[in-house]
């Protein structure tokens, strides 16, 4: 008896002429549930990606055993049942539309009421989305809004949730199909501890319901239902084995990370920072939309050279929050604030606050075009544009370069953004934000996709840039080791609140 659910078979992909995967094998069976695992570009999105069908090898094969089975089992002449029906992948972006079905969502748009109501609901998207089968669905949509505590979200606009709140959607999507094979990339990513911490449950659920799972995630983040690990590196399948026997600590050593201090400084030393009393005033900030209290009495106040974390739950008001800061939320001009001494609506442009703020967040990574090159998508932060949208200027493309060495990603520089790793695309709009020396930097989960590398390369360069300038800094995560050592003030949201 045939217990194969999948094979691969030297499996060779390349993208854009750029080989990903040299000589590929891999096979799952029956009962197996897959957690791949690897540095940052070794291909883990690529393999689900292959998977799924939405890239084609170049050369050798990929067997779906379960959609031939399934077809044995339900001889029906369904043209459309492809193996594509039998399979959910939960990406790192989202393809919501807006609900005349005519464009994309954009950055900003949650923050303008009568563009926001351009949106489904969450009922509204889950309710549409349909079984690949006649037969009565394990995973309901009473079931899986409960499952993954979306019940209190169902009359919200799909543009005005949260980072992570978007992801729990995304994966009561994939469920309600209820998929033979499940696939999900970092699904971790942007979630807070507690929903964290329930992932577990929710995955033991999800395998218990009779769905094979594959998921790409950190070595510190396997749920205990997961059954075996593979490790991807340099295009291949490196090692595979029993989950019980990988242990994360080995992978995941990690070398001593050196900076080149005179080079950061150098570029740091391109334009200097202006003196402010306050980068920030915030009093008795409230902001609501329709009969929903986002932000309820919040104060905040930030001293120039202060490096403050900003910290809370899903949904809990950071974004928001902000987006005040960040000028993209005309609710500002309805609240007292001040920004670098300057109080709202006394005349000052958004443009003139964007240029003195280096911002990088989850929504912008997933709104920016990324059909410029990532050297121009790092030249555009000086000009705050989404995209290069002007002649290249070549000392400022110098700079990009500068700034693209400093992070590891100037093998890049030529690529288009699309076309490479989601962590260099990240590393990219960081380098952008970096790029003019703003008097403020904003950095909104700025580590999610990198590998500990990364992680701790970027930690160190912030921390050598708070020490070498008067930069202030605002950080949000969700994972307490990734908040660099310059960071000594706190800001915690709760429900909208600020809280201690």
């Amino acid at each position: 008896m045939d217990t194969s659910l999948l094979s691969i078979d030297n499996a060779i992909l390349k993208l854009v002429n750029t080989p990903v995967f040299t000589d590929l094998n891999f096979r799952i069976n029956k009962g197996e549930h897959w957690a791949l695992i690897g540095e940052s570009g070794s291909g883990k999105s690529a393999l689900l990606q292959v998977i799924a069908g939405k890239f084609h090898l170049s050369a050798g094969s990929i067997r779906y055993h379960f959609h031939e089975e399934f077809l044995l089992d339900h001889p029906i002449n369904d043209a459309h049942l492809t193996f594509h029906r039998l399979i959910a992948l939960v990406e790192s972006r989202h393809h919501f539309r807006n609900l005349s079905n005519t464009s994309d969502f954009y950055y900003q748009q949650r923050y303008n009421s009568s563009d926001s109501e351009d949106a489904l609901t969450v009922d509204e998207y889950l309710s549409s989305i349909k079984p690949f089968s006649d037969k009565p669905a394990y995973w309901t949509l009473t079931k899986t809004l409960q499952r993954l505590n979306l019940e209190g979200l169902r009359s919200k606009q799909l543009i005005k949730l949260s980072n992570g709140e978007t992801k729990r959607l995304l994966i009561a999507a994939a469920l309600l199909k209820n998929p033979v094979l499940l696939m999900l990339d970092s699904p971790l990513t942007g979630l807070d501890v507690q929903t964290r911490t329930e992932f577990n449950i929710i995955i033991a659920d999800i395998i218990a319901s009779g769905i094979s799972v594959i998921m790409a995630t950190s070595p510190f983040e396997i749920p205990r239902a997961i059954t075996n690990v593979a490790i991807l590196k340099n295009g291949s399948i490196a090692q595979q084995m029993p989950a019980s026997q990988f242990d994360p600590a080995a992978f995941s050593k990690a070398g001593k990370e050196t900076i080149d201090t005179n080079e950061l400084s150098a570029l740091l030393n391109t334009n200097g920072i202006p003196a402010y009393d306050w980068i920030v005033k915030m009093n008795n900030i409230n902001i609501i939309y329709g009969d929903k209290t986002i932000l309820k009495n919040v104060d905040w106040q930030i001293k120039q050279g202060e490096r403050w974390a900003l910290l809370g739950p899903n949904g809990a008001g950071k974004s928001t929050l902000l987006s005040l800061i960040n000028g993209d939320n005309p609710q500002a001009y309805a609240n007292d604030i001040v920004l670098f001494d300057r109080k709202r609506g006394t005349g000052e442009s958004i443009w003139d606050i964007k240029s003195k703020i280096g911002f990088v967040s989850p929504e912008l990574y997933q709104y920016f075009p990324t059909d410029n090159s990532c050297l121009q998508v790092i030249e555009s932060g000086f000009y705050d544009t989404m995209g290069l949208f002007r002649p290249c200027d070549p000392k400022k493309t110098a700079t990009a370069l500068r700034w693209m060495k400093a992070l590891e990603i100037d093998k890049y520089a030529r690529v288009l953004l699309k076309n490479v790793p989601a962590s260099a695309q990240r590393l990219g709009l960081l380098a952008r934000a970096l790029i003019k020396n703003p008097s403020l930097l904003i950095f909104d989960e700025p580590c999610q996709g990198m590998d500990a590398h990364q992680q701790q390369h970027f930690k160190m360069i912030v921390d050598t840039i708070c020490e070498l300038s008067n930069v202030t800094l605002i950080y949000v995560t969700h994972y307490q080791h990734e908040i660099p050592e310059s960071v000594d003030k706190v800001l915690r949201l709760d429900k909208g609140k600020v809280v201690t």
